[in-house]
């Protein structure tokens, strides 16, 4: 099958999809399952909201808009993937000593509110630790398999809306 089957408006929803999707399996690992994520996992999310965000405003473009947004897509999902990879490498070989974030309610208890709130976005989970598995990868594996294929279609995108332009 090929690439250009789909509109890369079509792809651009499709990767917005995708992460929301995603997004909404992390929140159901964290408040269904128990999972606490950890301060990676949180920069994780935040490089999925701004390819979902990117991907949304590039479904509305064409041109050099469409080209842009993709761009910039695959910049947060090349971050993401770094963080994805760096964090599956502490998977892969855990430090002796673990100092990933604090608990959610000490840091509440603990701390002033202004204070408190910017640490809720640290996490509280062990960057190191591989609390779920799916065909033999950790969430961070997968995380970086999918930060790729954004990144890639992401590039693909900007190239397509190019070439359609140039024409």
């Amino acid at each position: 099958m090929k690439l250009s089957v789909i509109s890369s408006q079509r792809w651009m929803l499709l990767m917005a999809s995708s992460g929301i999707g995603m997004l909404v399996f992390g929140l159901y690992l964290q408040h269904g399952v128990g999972l606490n994520p950890c301060p990676m996992c949180i920069v994780q999310r935040y490089a999925l909201i701004g390819v979902v965000v990117l991907a949304l405003i590039g479904w509305r473009l064409r041109g050099i808009g469409l080209a842009a947004s993709s761009l910039l897509l695959t910049l947060a999902a090349g971050f993401g993937a770094f963080t994805a990879a760096r964090q599956s490498w502490l998977q892969w070989y855990p430090p002796e000593v673990v100092n990933c974030g604090r608990d959610f309610y000490g840091m509440v208890e603990n701390f002033p509110l202004n204070r408190a709130i910017p640490m809720i976005f640290k996490g509280s989970g062990d960057c190191s630790k591989i609390d779920w598995t799916f065909l033999g990868g950790s969430i961070a594996n997968w995380s970086f398999v999918c930060f790729v294929l954004f990144a890639v279609l992401g590039l693909w995108v900007a190239r397509q809306s190019r070439s359609a332009q140039a024409a």
